[in-house]
């Protein structure tokens, strides 16, 4: 019988940093989908792109979590419906992402993702500027563009909306 809470397991996940983007964690990302306990504690995690390279690293994390903690019955499953979205994560999340000097993404819902692929201006995470180009839709990760701030004249990523 596992005497553990649901809700004790996302703290414990909680702590874990994303391996990309290391200011927050799997769980405000969004990345780690549902927790749920019966004859053994089941974990379903989404990566944020169908070929993101974390996601061996990101499930070693979770074991070694699990582990150290002393659980060790526990079985994590990729899933990929219902896709990813950047409207998982937190608002919290997001500002965690600028403080780090990431522009974050707006919500979907808003049309934000629309104007960023056509209009190409991101907000400096730095400045707060618009007045901001995108120089490659593909930053260190696939997840990420990369964008110049032409009044403060940094270069950033943008985490894009999907």
């Amino acid at each position: 019988m596992i005497t553990i809470s649901e809700e004790r397991i996302f703290e414990l996940l909680g702590e874990i940093p994303d391996p990309e983007v290391p200011v927050i964690s799997i769980v405000e990302l969004g990345i780690v989908r549902s927790v749920k306990i019966e004859d053994e504690i089941m974990i379903e995690i989404t990566p944020t792109y169908s070929g993101c390279p974390a996601m061996n690293a990101i499930e070693k994390e979770i074991g070694k979590k699990l582990t150290e903690e002393g659980i060790e019955n526990f079985s994590i499953k990729t899933v990929y419906s219902e896709t990813w979205t950047t409207d998982w994560m937190s608002d919290e999340a997001k500002q965690k992402l600028k403080d780090y000097g990431i522009a974050p993404p707006g919500k979907t819902e808003d049309g934000d993702w629309l104007e960023t692929l056509f209009k190409k201006q991101v907000q400096c995470p730095f400045c707060n500027s618009i007045n901001t180009k995108l120089t490659s839709q593909f930053g260190s990760t696939a997840c990420k563009s990369l964008h110049y701030c032409s009044e403060c004249s940094q270069p950033f990523e943008h985490f894009k909306c999907i």
